[in-house]
C-alpha cells in the first residue's frame, strides 16, 4: 500500500509537505474567509466545495506534471508561445471584465486567465535561451537580447489590464537572468532604464489619471455628457485605478481618529486584523476582519491568517515558502543539466516572489495590487497553474539528470 502511495508522490518529498501545508491552510483559511460569498449566496458551503474541489483538481494536475519527463518541456516551449500570444490578444479584444480590467477569456463554459499561462511559458523560455547559449564564462551576451525580445511584449500585452503580474514577472525574469550569468553590464542598464521608463509611466498615470481617492462625481454630471476620451486615455483606461493607489500608499500617515473606514476600507481593515492578532491569534474561523474586506479570500488572505493563527501562524506561512524556495535551489544545484536548474529556480522565484508581494501588501509596505497568495488564496486558474508549476518541480526532482555526490553527502540531502 505504501509503496503505491510512493508511486503517485513520487518526487522530492519536502517539496510535496510543503505543497500539503500550503493546501491545507488554503482550504482553512478560504473557508473561514468567504463569509461575504456565503452571506450572499445564502450558500454557506458552496463556496469551500468549490474551493476545496479546486484544490484536488490541483493535485491532480500536480500528479500528471510530475509525471512529464522534463525533456518533455523544451519540446512545449514553442507551443506555448503560440498559446500566449493568441490568448493576451484574445483577452484585450475579447475578454471578459473583471474589477475593470479585461483579465478573464471564456470558454466552452469553463474561464482562464491568460496571464497566469503566459507566466509559465516565459519562464519555461528563458531557462530554455540561457541553458542554449551558456558558455564557459556565463550566458552569451546575445541570450540577454532574446529574453528581452520575447518578454518585453508579453509583460506589455499583460501590463495594459494588470500591471503588477507584468512588473512581478519582468523581476522574475531579470533575477533568472542574474542566476544565469547574464554579463552584470547588460543587467545594470537593463535596471536603469527600467527606473527610467518607471519614472515616466507614474508621471503619465498621475498626467492622465483621474484622482478618485477624495472626491465624488454626481450621477447626473456622468450621465449628461460623457467626456470624450483620447487614444491615450483608452490604452490607459486603468489609470485611475494606478493612481489612486499610488496617491493612497504614498499619503502620509494620519491619526487612527482622521482614518476614513470608507475610502481606505481594504488597508484599514488589514491593519486592524494585523494588530488584533496577538502572538497565536483568534483561532481558526474566528476572524472579525473578514466580513469587512471585501477580497479577504484573495488579495488580503495572509492578512487574515495573521489574525486567526497569529504572527506564530504567520511566521509557519512565510517559513514554508522560504523552505520551497530553498529546496528548490538545492534541487537545482544537484542538476546535471542547465535547463532544468534554470526552469526549476525560475519557477520557484515565481512562486516565492509574488508571494512575498501579496504579503506586503497585505503588511503595508506595498500599494494594493491584486496579486493572490500562490496556493493559499481563493482561486480558480491561478490555483491549478501554480500546482503545475508545482508538479514541474516535482517532475524536475524526480526525472532530471543529477550529479553524482560523494555518499555522504548524498545521504544528508
Amino acid at each position: 500500500m505504501n509503496k503505491k502511495i510512493g508511486n503517485i508522490f513520487k518526487g522530492d518529498k519536502v517539496i510535496w509537505m510543503i505543497f500539503f501545508f500550503l493546501c491545507m491552510i488554503s482550504i482553512v483559511e478560504v473557508f473561514s474567509a468567504s463569509s461575504n460569498l456565503t452571506y450572499k449566496s445564502q450558500n454557506y458551503i458552496g463556496p469551500i466545495v468549490y474551493h476545496t474541489g479546486t484544490i484536488i483538481f490541483g493535485v491532480v494536475v500536480a500528479i500528471v506534471t510530475l509525471n512529464i519527463p522534463c525533456r518533455f518541456f523544451k519540446l512545449m516551449t514553442p507551443f506555448m508561445l503560440l498559446i500566449t500570444a493568441i490568448t493576451l490578444l484574445w483577452v484585450l479584444i475579447g475578454g471578459q471584465t473583471i474589477n475593470g480590467a479585461n483579465r478573464v477569456i471564456s470558454l466552452m463554459g469553463f474561464t482562464f486567465q491568460p496571464s497566469e499561462i503566459a507566466k509559465g511559458t516565459i519562464v519555461l523560455a528563458t531557462a530554455q535561451i540561457l541553458s542554449a547559449m551558456q558558455r564557459e564564462n556565463g550566458a552569451d551576451r546575445k541570450a540577454f537580447k532574446w529574453i528581452l525580445w520575447i518578454t518585453i511584449p508579453t509583460c506589455f500585452l499583460i501590463g495594459l489590464e494588470n500591471l503588477s503580474t507584468a512588473a512581478l514577472l519582468f523581476a522574475v525574469v531579470i533575477l533568472m537572468m542574474f542566476i544565469g550569468l547574464v554579463p552584470l553590464k547588460q543587467l545594470g542598464k537593463l535596471v536603469g532604464i527600467l527606473v527610467f521608463f518607471a519614472f515616466l509611466a507614474i508621471a503619465m498615470v498621475m498626467i492622465v489619471g483621474n484622482d478618485t481617492t477624495g472626491q465624488e462625481v454626481a450621477k447626473t454630471e456622468q450621465t449628461d455628457q460623457p467626456k470624450k476620451k483620447s487614444k491615450l486615455e483608452k490604452m490607459l483606461h486603468r489609470a485611475d485605478t494606478w493612481k489612486g493607489r499610488i496617491l493612497k500608499f504614498g499619503k502620509e500617515d494620519v491619526t487612527p481618529q482622521e482614518y476614513d473606514l470608507d475610502k481606505d476600507a481594504q488597508v484599514a481593515h488589514a491593519n486592524i486584523a494585523i494588530v488584533s492578532s496577538n502572538i497565536i491569534g483568534k483561532g481558526p474561523g474566528q476572524s472579525v476582519e473578514r466580513d469587512f474586506l471585501s477580497q479577504a479570500f484573495s488579495d488580503f488572505i495572509f492578512a487574515i491568517v495573521i489574525e486567526e493563527l497569529g504572527l506564530l501562524g504567520a511566521a509557519f506561512v512565510v517559513f514554508l515558502y522560504i523552505i520551497l524556495l530553498y529546496r528548490s535551489a538545492r534541487i537545482a544545484s544537484r542538476c546535471e543539466n542547465n535547463f532544468p536548474a534554470f526552469l526549476v529556480m525560475g519557477l520557484a522565484l515565481l512562486l516565492v516572489v509574488q508571494a512575498a508581494f501579496n504579503m506586503m501588501v497585505a503588511v503595508g509596505l506595498a500599494p494594493v495590487t491584486g496579486q493572490p497568495l500562490p496556493l493559499i488564496s481563493k482561486g480558480g486558474t491561478s490555483t491549478i497553474i501554480n500546482c503545475a508549476y508545482v508538479g514541474a518541480i516535482l517532475s524536475i526532482s524526480r526525472s532530471a539528470k543529477m550529479k553524482k555526490e560523494p555518499e555522504g553527502i548524498k545521504n544528508i540531502g
